[in-house]
């Protein structure tokens, strides 16, 4: 077993963290205060072959892998969750489906100019009423002459407010099963669909929006393979993009512990460094160990990825223990920092708040722990 990153690997891991350090972190102050994502950081990661990363070459991509998908992710979520968040449903959930099941046409037109970052991609799937059940969305699609006309709602939708175009996930027959729902490419703007910019608590400055969809018109060449029935390409994407998220959370937990060392050594009381208190100290022990279990299960999930042997129940896991150890860990950075930890100056409040997020998006923590109840044999 090699549990070392190759050469390639760590070449990219520096190329996104020297991309942090010269030239976003100085936009994330920004970003966070007004809530809006500086589009221009799509043309740059594009530039850099960072948002084809897990890509083949021969589609527009860089050739890499999926744990090379992973390192982006973490190192963006390290310096700030809104920008990973906006790239992630960028570069997986907008258009991984478009490069996994859309015919070349829509490849060409679509995925090739989002990898490049000419256009920017979004994922409607979620619904006001739908929870975490997929099969029982009410968006529809009903046939009309040259296409389809979409009704209904979605909520909580990544880059929805600056997207060229969306993925929507809609319903073509009113049966609870997977053939009855399929993903449409939606061009924005586009007649019928109204955009609200949400304001949020956690990862402000990605973008997220209320949508309302009424008679939207989508041609027979936009419905994604330009088939019906892509359900499992939406399973299949949500499985892989756990694991992706679970490095954005693993960014998190590194960046809120790494605030925490760094008070610890800083801080005197009594003219004794905090961290040489006990309670701290252990503090910091079991937040490091936490975070190193996270580590190498969210590098297995990616690796499993590559291997193409990645099921349902591991990337549940994998999300899982991610999304609670940044949530624990950024807990526990700002109790370390006592009153502080509540000032803006420092970063442990923001990325405790970040981290909730994934607690729930990306499906909840409850539901990844049925998906692994019944992967163990039980109903749940």
């Amino acid at each position: 077993m090699d549990f070392s990153f190759s050469e390639q690997h760590e070449a990219v891991r520096e190329t996104v963290r020297r991309l942090c350090e010269t030239e976003h972190r100085k936009l994330v102050a920004a970003a966070e205060e007004t809530e809006t994502l500086p589009r221009e950081v799509f043309a740059r990661w594009g530039e850099l072959g960072l948002l084809g990363v897990r890509y083949p070459e021969e589609d527009g991509g860089s050739g890499l892998d999926k744990v090379s998908d992973c390192i982006v992710r973490e190192e963006l979520s390290y310096m700030s969750q809104g920008f990973a968040s906006s790239w992630s449903a960028h570069s997986h959930l907008g258009i991984w489906p478009i490069w996994k099941a859309g015919t070349p046409a829509q490849r060409e037109r679509f995925f090739r100019p989002a990898v490049a970052g000419r256009k920017i991609a979004g994922f409607a799937l979620s619904e006001p009423d739908g929870g975490s059940n997929i099969r029982g969305l009410k968006t529809r699609a009903e046939r009309v002459g040259g296409g389809w006309k979409l009704n209904g709602s979605k909520l909580y939708i990544t880059n929805a407010p600056i997207a060229d175009f969306l993925l929507v996930a809609a319903r073509t027959a009113p049966e609870l099963r997977g053939d009855a729902i399929s993903l449409f490419i939606v061009e924005l703007p586009a007649k019928g669909m109204e955009i609200s910019k949400l304001r949020k608590e956690g990862i402000r400055a990605s973008e997220t929006g209320l949508i309302h969809i009424e008679d939207v018109f989508v041609p027979d060449d936009c419905v994604l393979g330009e088939r019906l029935g892509t359900y499992p390409v939406i399973l299949d994407s949500l499985s892989e993009n756990r694991v992706g998220v679970a490095a954005n959370a693993l960014g998190m937990a590194r960046a809120a512990f790494d605030a925490a060392t760094a008070y610890a050594r800083e801080r005197l009381v009594a003219d004794k460094r905090i961290g040489d208190y006990q309670a701290i100290a252990h503090k910091l022990a079991e937040m490091s160990a936490a975070i190193e279990a996270a580590r190498w299960l969210v590098y297995y999930g990616a690796w499993r990825v590559d291997q193409g042997t990645l099921d349902s129940a591991t990337a549940a896991r994998v999300k899982l223990v991610a999304s609670e150890t940044a949530v624990s860990v950024s807990e526990q950075a700002i109790r370390i920092h006592g009153g502080a930890g509540i000032m803006r100056e420092y970063p442990v409040g923001r990325i405790h708040r970040d981290a909730l997020v994934y607690v729930i998006g990306e499906g909840t923590s409850e539901v990844q722990k049925n998906i692994i109840a019944r992967d163990l044999g039980f109903k749940s």
